[in-house]
């Protein structure tokens, strides 16, 4: 199950992992799509579903460790849902137009720090990880610039290309064609490392920011009380499909990183992710729409 609609990150990742989870299954591995409320209907769905190992959801970083601190939520996704392994971690990449003024990061803290700053950051909605790796930036960097909340990121995309929006902290699945194209000009990336597909862009870390690290990243659940041995047999295959090196190409083509992990390495990091972006959420101010 997948919160979100058919052709975004989530969904692509979970269709370049379909066919071998199938073949190490022995049987058909169906994807639902149940966009809606940043992930949320999904998570209610898993949460509902019969514990019993044929229901499990595909979660990004929105839907397991950030809506709960924006939202008004009748369960705690990090801690209602039982973990069963990371699927991929991957950086953001800061974008903008090929003909904006804005060359380097300095130009960037430069425009965003003017008192009446007209700089503002778009993402694919409120607390999507475009969103929270933008206010993190301008907590870091003391910006005044303000972000702009898109009903997903095609349309925000849209409004970079056409010179309407100034930039977008961007998933490299979105953002790599144009900048290869030479319609948009990549800034910096947001996590520690640079990524594969972008290895000439430096991390914002690299440029002045020391230990800034913002990652986007999916991980799947399956809801509370599923047996232990029926968890353990979803990691075994979720864990052996991302190590599988068809699979792992296909997913770091687009630049995304396999992430798997224990099941226990799972559950930790949900908990210290939520953690770290419920501070942010606060100090931010970040409130639902």
């Amino acid at each position: 199950m997948i919160g979100f609609a058919p052709g975004g990150s989530a969904d692509t990742v979970a269709r370049a992992m379909a066919p071998k989870m199938s073949e190490l299954f022995k049987q058909n591995v169906l994807i639902e799509n149940h966009p809606g409320a940043g992930g949320n209907i999904a998570s209610e769905q898993t949460l509902r579903s019969l514990p019993d190992g044929y229901t499990i959801m595909l979660g990004t970083i929105g839907s397991l460790a950030v809506n709960q601190h924006i939202n008004k939520l009748n369960y705690d996704p990090a801690t209602d849902l039982q973990a069963l392994s990371m699927a991929i971690v991957f950086s953001n990449v800061l974008v903008v137009n090929s003909q904006s003024e804005i060359k380097t990061i300095e130009d960037y803290v430069r425009l965003g720090k003017l008192e009446n700053s007209k700089l503002s950051f778009g993402s694919s909605g409120i607390g999507s990880a475009g969103h929270l790796a933008g206010e993190f930036f301008k907590i870091t960097a003391g910006l005044n610039n303000q972000h702009i909340a898109y009903r997903g990121g095609a349309p925000a995309m849209n409004d970079l290309l056409s010179g309407v929006l100034p930039s977008i902290f961007s998933s490299p699945t979105d953002a790599v064609q144009f900048i290869q194209s030479g319609k948009l000009r990549a800034i910096a990336v947001t996590g520690s490392k640079r990524l594969e597909v972008l290895p000439q862009t430096p991390t914002i870390a690299e440029l002045g920011y020391p230990g800034f690290e913002a990652v986007n990243w999916y991980a799947f659940t399956a809801p509370l009380k599923t047996p232990g041995d029926v968890v353990a047999k979803l990691n075994q295959v979720i864990t052996t499909t991302l190590k599988d090196p068809v699979v792992s190409a296909q997913l770091r083509k687009s630049g995304l990183i396999p992430f798997p992990t224990s099941v226990d390495e799972t559950s930790k990091y949900i908990k210290s992710e939520s953690e770290k972006w419920g501070a942010i959420v606060k100090k931010s101010g970040i409130k639902a729409q």
